[in-house]
C-alpha cells in the first residue's frame, strides 16, 4: 500500500478557493473528476507545480513532475467540490492516511461554514 504526506501547498491552495468561493457544493464526484485525459490536458497548459496544489497527498517514493506522484484530488481544475473533499475524507480514513484525513475534513468543515 502507497504512504502518502501531506501537501501543504494543495491545502492552502484548497483554502485560498473556498475563501474566493471557488466551489461547488452539489456534484457527483465520480462524474466530474478529472479523468487521465482531463489530466494530461491540464498538463499540457500548465506546469506541474500548478497540477501539483489540486491534490492534498503526495506520494512517498513517488518522482517529482509525475502524475504518480499527486493523489487526493479535491477538485476539476477550475473548483473545489464538496463531494472530493468528502472522497478525500473517506478514501484517507479507510486506508489510515490520517494527516490527510485531517486536513481534508477541516476542509470540508471550512468549506461547509463559509458556504452557509
Amino acid at each position: 500500500m502507497a504512504t502518502y504526506e501531506l501537501n501543504d501547498a494543495g491545502v492552502a491552495r484548497c483554502r485560498e478557493l473556498i475563501d474566493a468561493r471557488q466551489y461547488v457544493l452539489d456534484s457527483e464526484w465520480s462524474d466530474v473528476q478529472p479523468d487521465a485525459a482531463s489530466q494530461n490536458a491540464y498538463l499540457g497548459r500548465h506546469t506541474f507545480a500548478e497540477y501539483a496544489v489540486w491534490h492534498l497527498g503526495l506520494t512517498a517514493g513517488a518522482a517529482d513532475d509525475t502524475k504518480a506522484r499527486y493523489a487526493f484530488a479535491y477538485g476539476d481544475f477550475r473548483r473545489v467540490h464538496r463531494s472530493a473533499l468528502i472522497a478525500c475524507v473517506f478514501r484517507a480514513a479507510q486506508w489510515r492516511h490520517k494527516k490527510v484525513e485531517l486536513a481534508a475534513h477541516d476542509l470540508l468543515q471550512h468549506l461547509d461554514a463559509t458556504s452557509a
